[in-house]
């Protein structure tokens, strides 16, 4: 199973988009499976409060594993995964009109109401399914494909 259908299979199964998105990818860089999705439990929602689309913030993790700053002297991965981060978003925004959560759902995750409102219009299983599939898409599209 390719990355992409791996994540929504996750998502598919219960899982936040985060942590699909997260754990589709996480073991070519080393995490184990049951560490990602910990790690990426957090980020669902836009972090529960609507803000940046969990599914880009699981990619934004797996960039950050290819990418990222380790070693403050070494600030040519520091400017590189800034760099993928904002290639990343822009890609995502171009394709799905945001990144923000609240924006893709139409509601505020913030309130009850908006909260009620998502669940009650399906939104969690039509709309959040296609932005955990763009997300990984878009990500194995920066990583030069399934690696």
């Amino acid at each position: 199973m390719d990355n992409v259908s791996k994540a929504v299979h996750y998502y598919e199964n219960g899982y936040k988009c985060s942590q699909a998105v997260f754990a589709a990818f996480a073991e070519q860089f080393g995490i184990t499976e049951k560490q990602a999705l910990q790690i990426g439990s957090c980020f669902g929602g836009g972090m529960g409060k609507g803000e940046v689309c969990g599914a880009c913030t699981g990619a934004l993790m797996v960039l950050g594993m290819k990418y990222g700053q380790f070693d403050l002297n070494d600030t040519e991965s520091r400017a590189k995964s800034s760099s993928m981060a904002v290639k990343f978003l822009d890609e995502f925004k171009k394709r799905k009109n945001s990144y923000i959560c609240r924006d893709i759902l139409g509601c505020d995750l913030r309130t009850e109401e908006g909260k009620n409102y998502a669940r009650s219009n399906g939104l969690f299983g039509t709309l959040c399914p296609e932005m955990v599939r763009t997300a990984a898409e878009i990500l194995t599209e920066m990583l030069g494909g399934d690696e």
